[in-house]
């Protein structure tokens, strides 16, 4: 968390450029926040689990950061520490399966699919590529982020510009693909089992 932290510290402007042209351009100020909290959180009361940990920090997220943001991070993250449970440590096959859980969670709360121009477009590739390395899975979210540029937003606030989201980086995706990318870093090379 601490790493994805830093991410959004350092991409927050870019965020906010990106969500200012089809929103209302306070995604990377509201993340950075959310965030910066998280961690505060964490290091005031460290959990003793992976599953605590994400369960702490999508609360966090929940009650922090405005908009759709907070309960979409928040549901990913609650969602995905629920599912690895109290494990005191997790494979990465059973990270992958927690996140997938997390994933689909935030499909049926924003009613949306690979394909609308949404976070999802980042989070469901880089779920999949996961099985593959933690490097391929920020390789795909960033690449599923990029796809979002020719896409007509169909979900969020920038599907109400219609055709005029076409051409613009979905921001939610954006920054979807900046959690894989800190996982990545943070998780090296390893591999699925």
């Amino acid at each position: 968390m601490a790493a994805v932290a830093a991410s959004v510290e350092r991409e927050a402007s870019r965020l906010t450029d990106l969500d200012s042209a089809i929103g209302d351009a306070d995604h990377g100020s509201n993340l950075q926040r959310g965030f910066a909290a998280v961690v505060k959180t964490l290091e005031a009361e460290p959990p003793v689990t992976p599953g605590a940990v994400l369960t702490t920090a999508g609360r966090q997220l929940i009650s922090t950061v405005g908009g759709a943001s907070g309960p979409l991070y928040g549901t990913l993250l609650r969602r995905t520490g629920k599912a690895l449970g109290e494990a005191g440590s997790v494979t990465v096959g059973e990270l992958r399966t927690a996140l997938r859980a997390g994933v689909d969670a935030v499909a049926q709360l924003g009613g949306s699919a690979p394909g609308d121009a949404t976070m999802l477009d980042a989070l469901d590739p880089g779920v999949e590529a996961l099985a593959t390395s933690f490097t391929a899975a920020a390789e795909a979210a960033g690449q599923g982020a990029e796809a979002t540029v020719p896409l007509q937003a169909r979900k969020g606030r920038a599907s109400y510009l219609g055709e005029r989201s076409i051409g613009h980086q979905d921001p939610g995706a954006a920054s979807s693909a900046l959690l894989f990318a800190a996982l990545a870093d943070t998780a090296g090379e390893e591999v699925a089992e």
